[in-house]
């Protein structure tokens, strides 16, 4: 089956199976997805990520993350979509729950969190934030 916003069905898969306490969720792999995983692995929202080779597809398999039985992703959301981009400068860069969240930055250097694009004075399209 054909996925329209790739990005979208991995954050759903994500939160689906956080909201269903499940320990892992295997998503098909790619180069945006395997870097979102990092991100999400550096500021302890996730436990660990692998990719799994596959007669097919490699997958990503993400081990998720829980404090006492509460999922450690509280919410996930796509904010810039394939029908609207939304674009911003490193001074329009948003900050998610006061900085305790985060914005997931698609620059020129890759994927960055809202915090590293800020101080490398980079912006970029907001691809979701994370919370």
């Amino acid at each position: 089956m054909a996925v329209t916003d790739p990005i979208a069905d991995y954050l759903t898969r994500v939160r689906n199976a956080s909201s269903a306490k499940k320990i892992r969720v295997d998503i098909p792999s790619s180069h945006m997805k395997i870097s979102l995983s990092e991100i999400l692995k550096k500021y302890n929202f996730i436990e660990d990520y692998a990719v799994v080779e596959d007669n097919k597809q490699n997958i990503i398999r993400i081990v998720l993350k829980y404090r006492n039985g509460i999922p450690a992703l509280s919410g996930l959301k796509r904010i810039s979509k394939p029908g609207l981009r939304i674009y911003k400068n490193s001074d329009e860069l948003p900050r998610v729950l006061n900085g305790l969240g985060i914005a997931i930055i698609s620059t020129s250097k890759g994927l960055l969190s809202d915090k590293e694009a800020r101080s490398s004075a980079m912006g970029g399209e907001i691809v979701c934030h994370i919370w």
